[in-house]
């Protein structure tokens, strides 16, 4: 009987990862038809509110228009905003149930201080706020675990900051060239996928990428977290050159690393790259390399999301266990609804 629920819960976030593809497309006819109004005043700052699934689409597109964006982008995990939010700054809440309550909080809360705000949600207490005060609001399709609809969630932050001149439509156009990626690649991730799952197996991973990739490697660590009930951890280069690597001077097998190799560092990263697998190779026996595939950030970022979900699928059902489940967040909004 437990064994059916698993491979039922298997078979059902298994069609939701397949249609990531799909979402996307889906996800740009909708951006295709939405009309932001313009802000009353210049915008000087972007702070992206969102949580878990709904949060890491902020993390990601931040760092996908970080080289050409005009003004500083934050991605915001709490419940008040930083003191600097006030009438120039856009403040976007990303909730995909509508009814996350930091983020219904941080949308208040930046209403209070004159903010432009605009939404994206299924539905929810967020899409009633935004309509009770005349704020934009892009409603996708609701139902689905959140970390399941993150294709629609980068499509449409990457819309409403090139619908406010805060970024160049080339963005839109890649996004859909790592679409068409992921479908023409696809045996090629299925085949990796299986590799990586077979690799962690057992074992604590800890995933590394170049800085302009931390979004992706966090978004790594929360599908293994949620889809595979697997502790690990992430860390960037060139960052972890200056702590983490020392403390593997105390690893073993039983810490696999997981690195995600781009091909766009720059020469020292890349350098510094290298050397970090090299010393990581002296602690413990577990490396994986994975190559992203890709011409420009977004279809890598697009490309290694894929693969990394397939691998968190697989690797739950080397465990028997069940992608779907989580009391434990489930318990937690309960014992937070008695205050």
């Amino acid at each position: 009987m437990v064994i059916a629920i698993f491979t039922e819960s298997i078979d059902v976030m298994e069609k939701l990862i397949t249609a990531f593809p799909q979402n996307i497309t889906d996800a740009l006819n909708i951006a295709a038809n939405i009309k932001l109004q313009p802000s009353k005043q210049r915008i000087e700052n972007v702070v992206i509110c969102g949580m878990g699934g709904s949060g890491i689409g902020g993390k990601l597109v931040g760092q996908w228009i970080q080289a050409e964006c005009p003004v500083p982008v934050f991605s915001f995990q709490d419940y008040h905003l930083p003191a600097f939010v006030g009438p120039q700054t856009l403040v976007i809440g990303s909730s995909y149930s509508g009814n996350t309550e930091e983020t219904l909080i941080a949308v208040e809360e930046a209403h209070e201080r004159g903010a432009h705000i605009v939404a994206i949600c299924s539905g929810g207490q967020i899409q009633e706020f935004c309509a009770a005060h005349n704020y934009d609001c892009i409603v996708v399709p609701g139902g689905n675990p959140p970390r399941t609809a993150v294709g629609f969630s980068i499509v449409q932050l990457t819309a409403i900051f090139v619908q406010l001149g805060l970024a160049s439509a080339d963005r839109m156009t890649e996004i859909e060239s790592g679409r068409k990626l992921i479908l023409s690649e696809l045996d090629a991730i299925h085949t990796e996928a299986k590799k990586i799952a077979a690799f962690l197996q057992g074992k604590v991973p800890a995933i590394y990428a170049g800085a302009n990739y931390e979004a992706v490697a966090v978004r790594a660590k929360q599908q293994f977290n949620e889809n595979s009930k697997e502790l690990c951890w992430q860390h960037v280069i060139p960052e972890m050159n200056h702590n983490e690597l020392v403390g593997w001077g105390g690893g073993d097998d039983r810490f696999a690393a997981l690195f995600l190799q781009t091909g766009d560092l720059t020469p020292r990263n890349q350098r510094r790259f290298d050397i970090s697998v090299e010393l990581v190779s002296a602690k413990t026996k577990q490396i994986h390399i994975s190559h992203a595939k890709g011409s420009n950030q977004i279809e890598r970022s697009l490309y290694l999301i894929h693969l990394v979900d397939w691998a968190s699928l697989y690797l739950s059902d080397l465990k028997h266990g069940d992608p779907m489940e989580i009391r434990v967040i489930d318990y937690l909004k309960d014992e937070l609804s008695k205050l």
